[in-house]
């Protein structure tokens, strides 16, 4: 008997996309560290890249950014959106890649979801059956 082929349960990203995820990621962060985007929605702004999310093909890549405080975090978006031939030109100088994927910013929201999870931790029921002994 064959084994069962399982083509319909999702698979994670590939080795190759978290490769290609993680370098695109060092390469924006350093562009934007370096302040090379000159938009004034981007002047004087740090901005955290968290996550890059290459498709499997990995000619679009997600960019899962987050301006510090969450300030203006919309037209920062914007901005960095708008100004993706930018990004992908100063990165194609420093990523050596068959091809410049496509680019989209996203508000990373994983900050706020560990400060949902941090508060739900905190509560005087959770704190009750975690410290209870066995």
């Amino acid at each position: 008997m064959m084994a069962k082929n399982d083509q319909n349960q999702p698979q994670g990203p590939s080795q190759r996309q978290l490769r290609v995820g993680e370098l695109i990621r060092r390469a924006v962060a350093d562009i934007l560290m370096r302040g090379d985007i000159h938009d004034p929605d981007l002047a004087h702004v740090s901005i955290t890249v968290g996550e890059v999310r290459p498709t499997p093909d990995l000619k679009t890549a997600l960019v899962f950014v987050l301006p510090l405080g969450g300030e203006n975090a919309s037209a920062v978006i914007d901005a960095l959106n708008r100004n993706t031939y930018e990004v992908r030109r100063a990165m194609n100088k420093s990523v050596a890649l068959k091809f410049s994927p496509k680019l989209k910013f996203v508000l990373d929201t994983t900050f706020d979801n560990l400060d949902e999870t941090r508060r739900l931790l905190s509560l005087d029921q959770v704190v009750q059956d975690i410290s209870t002994e066995d």
